[in-house]
């Protein structure tokens, strides 16, 4: 399961062609703000210009999510204000087309078009590289759902990035890997996203040079289950993650790699080798385990142990001893008792993540999670997660304070709030606030931590 993102994310296409305005809404996780990139890129090309405000689109694309309870009814809740608003533009003699893009478009289908008639595509995220044609097929009059998985490689149907033009970002994500194979009991992903599918090489590595070109120095690879990543060498043979993390790595101007989401079962000598080796991967790493109760990690289907996932993270601490922990958790899982829930708290303690992602489990319809018995009260839930929580936010916080004091390298990415303050990256992906003095956006430079607060850390330049 991809690492979800709290809230949502405006991202618009690249101006070119007419004065045709696209305003695409993206929600979840980084694979879709990633997609919504894409699919910018592909509406540049056909002639929409970016807005950042709905009421001046000709094309407003909601970008979804499907992991989290009531996915589908906050989509349609924004559908029916989107449907006021196109019947109000329509008065006025105004157009406005309407489309539903990514997992809860592949997961609705059909039933998107049923209950909301003023809806003209629906796309899923394997098939957002036909989205142009969708649109000229919607112009025409026809309604359109376009959800069967691509035969073709949508990657090699996207508009390259112009090279020479700064991005926004000094850093950004590349795609490497789509789909899982894993069919945990609780999760939609396999049957939104599809199997597992790596991206070539050569694709990879043609996207990552033109970040660099465009003045990117961090790359985030992306995958619902990144280190599941499997492609051929230059020389034929079998890479695997940590192959491809070593030859990125040595691309001029990549400062920096990290990746996410990660799945215990495949990681591998090669990957743990790169984190020993490569200076450029941070120490930070996305490690998902739900649970810490061997009978319920047995009933989310996610074939290790508790003790086996523990021994993991031994391994690789022994090779990486600076690296931070990240991790996913679900409460209340069908059958889940006081006592399974107090083995999650102690795998916790043993653990102690620098960051992390708790949720209430629920029901996904077409998962065999939703078909089991014994579904955890609400109210159950609702306190076991306050309990986690609590925990996680005092071991992160612990972290932040450990910080204080340290000297470190960070990536400037953008103005702080004050006159002269900058914020970068800690290699732990915390946020950093400093005075920027000569630097500028996209320089590295090295700080002192000087405070820990519950978001950020302060420090002064050396």
């Amino acid at each position: 399961m991809t690492q979800e993102t709290t809230g949502t994310t405006d991202m618009t296409a690249s101006a070119t062609g007419n004065q045709r305005k696209v305003f695409i809404k993206t929600y979840g996780c980084q694979m879709n703000v990633y997609d919504s990139e894409r699919m910018g890129e592909a509406l540049a090309s056909d002639g929409y210009q970016p807005t950042e405000t709905m009421d001046d689109a000709d094309l407003v694309l909601l970008n979804t999510c499907h992991i989290r309870e009531k996915a589908a009814e906050k989509v349609y809740s924004a559908l029916g204000r989107l449907r006021d608003m196109k019947r109000e533009r329509a008065r006025e003699g105004r157009e406005m087309l309407i489309g539903v893009a990514g997992c809860v478009a592949q997961a609705e289908g059909e039933e998107i078009l049923r209950r909301v008639p003023d809806v003209s595509v629906v796309i899923g995220p394997q098939t957002y590289h036909r989205l142009p044609e969708a649109l000229r097929r919607a112009k025409a009059g026809e309604r359109v759902v376009d959800t069967d998985y691509a035969v073709e490689d949508k990657f090699d149907y996207l508009p390259k990035k112009e090279r020479g033009n700064r991005p926004k970002n000094v850093s950004a994500f590349l795609t490497v890997q789509e789909g899982c194979d894993k069919f945990c009991t609780f999760c939609v992903v396999p049957y939104t996203r599809g199997a597992e599918v790596s991206r070539s090489l050569n694709q990879i590595v043609d996207e990552a040079h033109r970040l660099v070109e465009n003045g990117v120095s961090e790359i985030t690879l992306l995958g619902q289950n990144v280190n599941a990543w499997h492609g051929n060498g230059p020389d034929g043979t079998e890479w695997g993650l940590g192959d491809l993390l070593f030859h990125l790595a040595a691309i001029d101007g990549i400062k920096r790699l990290r990746y996410t989401t990660s799945h215990p079962r495949d990681m591998d000598d090669r990957l743990m080798a790169a984190h020993r080796d490569l200076p450029a991967l941070m120490p930070y790493l996305h490690l998902p385990v739900q649970s810490g109760s061997d009978r319920i990690l047995k009933a989310m289907n996610r074939k290790h142990t508790a003790e086996e996932y523990l021994a993991l993270i031994g391994r690789i601490r022994a090779v990486r001893p600076d690296i931070a922990m990240s991790g996913d958790f679900i409460v209340g899982f069908p059958g889940e008792t006081e006592e399974d829930f107090q083995a999650t708290l102690d795998l916790v303690e043993k653990v102690r993540y620098a960051q992390a992602f708790s949720f209430k489990y629920s029901t996904r319809p077409g998962t065999p999670g939703a078909e089991l018995e014994d579904q955890v009260p609400e109210d159950v839930k609702t306190e076991r997660l306050a309990r986690l929580q609590a925990l996680l936010t005092r071991h992160q916080r612990e972290f932040a304070a450990s910080c204080v004091g340290r000297e470190m390298d960070i990536l400037l990415e953008k103005p702080g709030r004050e006159d002269g303050q900058l914020i970068g990256r800690s290699p732990w992906l915390q946020s950093v606030v400093v005075l920027g003095g000569d630097a500028a956006i996209g320089d590295m430079v090295r700080v002192r931590i000087t405070a820990a607060g519950p978001n950020s850390l302060a420090a002064e330049r050396l």
